[in-house]
């Protein structure tokens, strides 16, 4: 059953780019002119963690699996077998799972045999063997039946062949007089010829004549890769880039052969993670042979990169998703190994798209209508997040319904899989886009600004972390490492990742209502920012939950000549994250104040008086008009706007239409009480409410474009 791959169309369609590619519609319906002739590009799909790439590459498996030779192989997750020996290496592994899987037959097509790649694997297992132990020599064959099988199943799986091998190696053992290397592997791949191959399969032992030193003798060649194998360093890399290329040619054979013609569409070989040294290792001697030598294999490579800027994409050609869906050129230049990859970045989802995926999952449309739009906002349209807070919200409780919220789905549990129990939204999507060890350190570090404040927060809080470096430092590169973007203003700067953090950070501990972590850690963060009410300091106070400072400070610079930047210092004070409950029902306590609904005429438990903060009265006594009640209403209008702006700009949090419309109330208001600064003021009424509505954040100077 084909995936919900929104936003994917251009990649999966009759004539998206993977048909076009490897000339067969999904499910091998029909056939599609190949684009680059005989001469595909290696296809990277670029993109963080959780923007899709998994998902397409496993798709384009599910739908082309039966119908044309395809494997599909994640180079961060190779597993060694036991007690291998040195000829066990990550490529050669990979390799022999590769052929593997390209061998099963197809739809109108014998199986792809693999006889070369055969014939050199036999030949570097053979290197740790010895007449003492020819147990490791009977596992090493054995693990390489499966791939032997390929060439004759009759043969090759009965595994009557490793006893004759291991009786030749006996003999070759007692006769040695030269380095072993060579031997072992010359009297490996005399029996395996002799045990496994036919006729016609050992001719494919001349294909090594072109090895180092062979000159045009396979046997020879088979010697001397086992010999480089065994060197290491970078004779190895050569002998593993030669077993590569045996891999491109035993599949270019299948194409070329007696039966030529026979086939349609090109073999398939999906790379995940292929930003991990292993990918580069599989995909350069394909390039390097394309380049250098014209080689015209017909491999149809897709990978997947994590890293958008890796050294190995630094020559490609660069296109994003949508561009790919009719046309995708990749020019080759000559001098330019890197030219013949075509990075594909992967777009975020719309916000229709994301609309789409929660009426997947929420086909009655039971959950408040702006709900999709909100997580599109927090989430930037990435696929897992999408995927999996839209299935939040179908499973949501019935009575949490109607109040549902982007933080309310964090909150909630999940059915992943039928038999095993829910799981915890927020704990598992972290885990997903942040997969370490211990995340703690993380979530407190989320909460700082830039490096400086990390390094002192992890001094203060995480100093048994670590104990042979900075760990806001080792925070900083692992989050560089997995390409997590950089912004100023946050130490973490992705909206997603970050709430996710601060929602670990204050409910992981289980500890309501005292929060202890979220307190001690944004308790640091205000000593270290004060004693002045500046607005870092004042931004760690509404994060405990304490806006008189901010109210007051707001109201007492508010008459300055610097107008854009009080607006500027309002907007990032109001920033910071709310210290909400957990499975919090009913409306906002935000939203009461913001309105001027709150106790005592809309001063709130906690908020000083005014007559305690206000300057002393000057009139004729405390009913009469004057600059005091000038003050208050001043104090008050600026605590409203405060409350409003924190609300609608919260991630967290719904939209609000009255709230907006308070917020361009109150801005208004205060325009015909400035005596310099009206116009930015005006300009933010009219701007603001209408940045929020779009889902941008409030512009600054109001209405410019880019909303700096």
């Amino acid at each position: 059953m084909d995936r919900e791959l929104y936003g994917r169309e251009a990649v999966l369609d009759e004539a998206g780019l993977v048909a076009r590619l490897s000339g067969l519609t999904r499910h091998g319906a029909a056939r599609v002119p190949f684009e680059h002739g005989d001469d595909p590009p290696v296809t990277v799909f670029t993109g963080g963690r959780g923007t899709g790439k998994t998902a397409l590459l496993k798709e384009v498996r599910n739908r082309y699996k039966g119908y044309t030779p395809l494997a599909f192989l994640d180079c961060a997750h190779i597993e060694p077998p036991a007690d291998h020996g040195p000829g066990w290496t990550p490529v050669t592994g990979a390799l022999s799972e590769l052929g593997v899987q390209l061998s099963p037959k197809v739809l109108g097509a014998r199986p792809v045999r693999f006889p070369r790649l055969s014939l050199g694997l036999v030949a570097v297992a053979s290197l740790a063997w010895s007449r003492e132990d020819d147990d490791r020599a009977r596992r090493d064959l054995l693990r390489l039946g499966p791939l032997l099988a390929t060439v004759d199943a009759t043969r090759g799986a009965a595994a009557n062949w490793v006893g004759k091998v291991l009786a030749k190696l006996a003999a070759t053992f007692a006769e040695a007089t030269a380095p072993l290397a060579g031997l072992l592997a010359e009297a490996t791949v005399e029996t395996v010829l002799e045990e496994v191959f036919g006729r016609l399969q050992r001719t494919s032992e001349s294909w090594y004549g072109s090895y180092r030193n062979a000159g045009g003798r396979g046997k020879a060649g088979l010697q001397q890769l086992a010999i480089d194998f065994e060197q290491g360093g970078r004779r190895r890399r050569e002998a593993e880039d030669f077993l590569v290329g045996a891999l491109t040619e035993d599949l270019l054979h299948a194409y070329t052969g007696l039966r030529r013609g026979s086939r349609i569409g090109r073999p398939l070989l999906l790379l995940d993670n292929a930003h991990e040294p292993l990918g580069r290792q599989l995909v350069e001697p394909i390039l390097r042979a394309r380049a250098a030598e014209g080689r015209r294999d017909r491999t149809v490579v897709l990978a997947g990169s994590r890293v958008r800027d890796h050294e190995g994409l630094r020559h490609a050609t660069r296109v994003r998703l949508p561009e790919t869906a009719h046309r995708a050129p990749c020019p080759r230049r000559a001098t330019s190994v890197g030219s013949g990859i075509l990075a594909v970045e992967l777009t975020p989802l719309s916000p229709a798209q994301t609309r789409s995926a929660f009426d997947h999952h929420d086909p009655a449309g039971r959950n408040p209508p702006e709900l999709a739009r909100a997580v599109h906002r927090l989430t930037g349209g990435r696929p897992l997040g999408v995927a999996l807070l839209g299935r939040a919200a179908g499973e949501a409780p019935a009575h949490l319904r109607a109040g549902l919220t982007p933080g309310g789905l964090l909150d909630l549990t999940v059915e992943l899989r039928e038999d095993a129990p829910p799981v915890p939204v927020a704990a598992t999507l972290l885990t997903e886009l942040l997969p370490v060890r211990r995340p703690g350190p993380y979530a407190v570090l989320a909460a700082a600004h830039d490096e400086e404040s990390a390094r002192m927060l992890a001094h203060a809080r995480l100093q048994g972390e670590s104990l042979d470096g900075d760990v806001a430092l080792r925070v900083r590169d692992r989050l560089r490492s997995e390409d997590w973007p950089e912004a100023p203003g946050h130490f973490v700067a992705d909206p997603l990742l970050r709430a996710l953090l601060l929602h670990r950070l204050r409910f992981e501990d289980g500890d309501h209502p005292r929060y202890a972590a979220w307190h001690a850690v944004h308790e640091t963060l205000h000593r270290h920012y004060g004693p002045e009410p500046g607005p870092y300091r004042l931004h760690h106070d509404l994060a405990l939950g304490r806006t008189e400072e901010a109210v007051v400070h707001l109201r007492d610079t508010f008459a300055g000549p610097d107008v854009l930047g009080w607006l500027g210092r309002l907007r990032f004070i109001a920033s910071a994250p709310y210290p909400r409950e957990r499975n919090l029902t009913g409306p906002d306590p935000r939203r009461a104040i913001a309105l001027g609904q709150g106790p005592a005429g809309g001063l709130a438990p906690g908020d000083p008086a005014p007559g305690r903060d206000l300057p002393a009265a000057g009139g004729p006594g405390p009913d009469a008009p004057g600059p005091d009640a000038g003050s208050t209403e001043l104090h008050l209008a600026v605590r409203r706007l405060l409350h409003a702006v924190w609300l609608l700009t919260d991630p967290l949090a719904l939209p609000d239409e009255e709230v907006a419309d308070r917020l361009a109330h109150e801005l208004r208001r205060l325009s015909g009480r400035h005596l310099t600064g009206s116009g930015s003021l005006w300009d933010a009424a009219t701007h603001w409410p209408r940045d929020i509505r779009a889902w941008r954040d409030p512009s600054l100077p109001p209405g410019r474009e880019d909303g700096v």
